[in-house]
This record gives structure tokens, sequence and C-alpha cells, in this order.
């Protein structure tokens, strides 16, 4: 489908791009509709039964932004997509291998598309089945993957992050890798723990607010790239049903996109995320305009969540 034959897109294509719309406004982030459209229409086929969420950030560089995350099926390359699309530049650099040699190495479930509204196309995600979790010292053995997962192994092992993966997530902007461990320990991750973590690596000491949300962690990720032999950011991920009963502190834009979200599906689920820095850390809150039963299922919410969030 192209922009010169509106007629052909997808109707749920539209919806979404209605709904990004309606979020970029109350987030009050400026955007042309173009882009948003354009990246679309390259995967609009299998929209009306995607995983579809939106995700907002912190920080300098981070704020005028509202990023939105979609599934789509296992039997595209959705990485070919987007260089034929002209979404990416073909390069030489692992990063344009890795999709390939994890299809080849790896139990694929799905994959998902990740673009910023201003930004752009980011990422691809590559999905792996809950039942067949893959063996982190198996995927550091990818002819592409970074060294640094490699040269991590030790590390993870000795804190516990967990030896298998469930999700990863390729940025071909920044050249980078997230690796999502599939089941991180159990009620989430001490606080002396999390700063071991990071003096290790050289991150910036955490605030008291990312201790109390790593230790109601559901889950953990690291980013990792191939110009550093260590791992670049630790972020932990909390499940709420209400992120102003977290103790963070949300600005008044996060907070109207908040309540709108919860009058539209009181029911829902946010993933609210802090993420190491070196020079601090920055926060993430993810909201879906679509889920399933198993999205709900991963985003376990810690015990007495509900009565008592914080």
């Amino acid at each position: 489908m192209s922009e010169a034959d509106p007629i052909s897109r997808s109707s749920a294509a539209r919806a979404l791009c209605s709904a990004i719309e309606e979020t970029a406004g109350l987030l009050e982030v400026d955007y042309v509709r173009d882009d948003v459209l354009r990246v679309l229409d390259v995967y609009g086929g299998e929209l009306s039964r995607a995983v579809v969420a939106f995700r907002v950030a912190t920080g300098a560089h981070r704020a005028d932004e509202l990023d939105c995350r979609f599934t789509v099926p296992r039997d595209v390359d959705p990485y070919r997509l987007a260089v034929d699309s002209g979404l990416l530049e073909e390069t030489d650099h692992p990063v344009a291998r890795l999709l390939a040699d994890l299809r080849d190495n790896c139990p694929v479930d799905g994959y998902g598309i990740d673009f910023g509204v201003v930004g752009g196309f980011k990422k691809i995600w590559v999905v792996l089945p809950r039942t067949a979790l893959h063996s982190v010292t198996e995927l550091a053995g990818l002819p592409s993957m970074p060294h640094s997962l490699g040269k991590s192994l030790d590390f993870i092992s000795r804190h516990g992050l967990g030896d298998t993966v469930g999700l990863l997530g390729v940025d071909y902007r920044n050249r980078t890798v997230n690796v999502y461990f599939g089941e991180p320990p159990a009620g989430g991750i001490a606080p002396e723990s999390v700063r071991s973590m990071l003096r290790e690596v050289d991150q910036a000491e955490p605030s008291e607010q990312m201790l109390r949300l790593g230790r109601r962690a559901f889950g953990v990720y690291v980013t990792l790239g191939w110009d550093s032999p260590v791992i670049e950011r630790i972020c932990f991920a909390v499940a709420t049903t209400d992120p102003a009963s977290l103790p963070v502190e949300l600005d008044e834009r996060i907070e109207r996109f908040v309540r709108h979200v919860r009058r539209t599906d009181p029911d829902t689920r946010f993933v609210y995320a802090v993420a190491s820095q070196p020079d601090g850390e920055y926060y993430k809150l993810q909201s879906y305009y679509r889920w399933d039963s198993g999205v709900r299922d991963i985003m376990r919410l810690p015990a007495g969540a509900l009565a008592d969030p914080v």
C-alpha cells in the first residue's frame, strides 16, 4: 500500500493512526502524520490482530516523543520490509544480520515493530515462545550478537538475572540490543543487588525510587552494543494498574495520558520502567491500545499490588 492510494489502506491502520493522533495531542507531541502512515502502511496488513502499545519517557531528548509498538506475524521478514520500503538503510554492520541469525537459531514466536511518531523507525522485537525460552549462553554464541553479551555471562549469573531469554529488541538507529530475561528473580531485585550491579558496570548510583521499583520488578533487561565490552544499561520494569500510585513523580502531561487510558479501559495495566545510565536514570511508561491474555500473564503484579502498590 502506498501514500498515493489511501483507499487501500487497512481500516486498522487508519484507526491506529487516529489513536496515535489523540495520544500525541494529550502528550503535546508534534509529528508529521504522513511519516506515521508510512510505517503503518508497510506492516498494516495484520494490524487488526496485533498487540499495540504506546510508550512515553522522561528526561532530556525523550519527553518530546511518543513511541508506538505493534506485533507482526512470524512469517514475515520485518527487517527486509523496512529496508525495501526505505524505513532503514542497508548496512554491513552486524546489526543487519542479527535478526536472520536469531530466526535461524531460535524458535521465533513473532516480531514487533517499534517507531517514534517523531523520530521514525527504531527497533524490531523478536518474541520467543514462553514455552521455549532460549539459553542466554547460546544467544551469546551467535556470530552477529554483540560480544559484550558473552563477556557479561558471569555478571548475569552472579546477579541472578536469569539463564533464559524471552524477548530481544534490535535497535537499528543506536546499534544496540535489548536482552529481556525470561524468568527474573522471584520477589524482584533487592536494593543491595541493584547497587552492586550498577557499580560494576559504571552506572550512576540508584535513587531511592529506583531501588523500590527494583523490588517490584516483573521484568529485567540489559542493553548491549557492539562498541563496548560491558552492559550499557540495566532496566527494571514494574506492572501496575495505576502509575500514580507508584513511588514516582508523573508530570502533568503523563498524568493526563494515564487518566485518559484508564477511562478508556479501567482494567488495563501499565508497565513503568526505570533504566540506568552513567549520568543518571530515566523512566518509561507503557500503556496498551490493544493487548491479549498472553501479555496479561507476563505482566505479573506483585503480591498486594492492587491494594498497596507502594
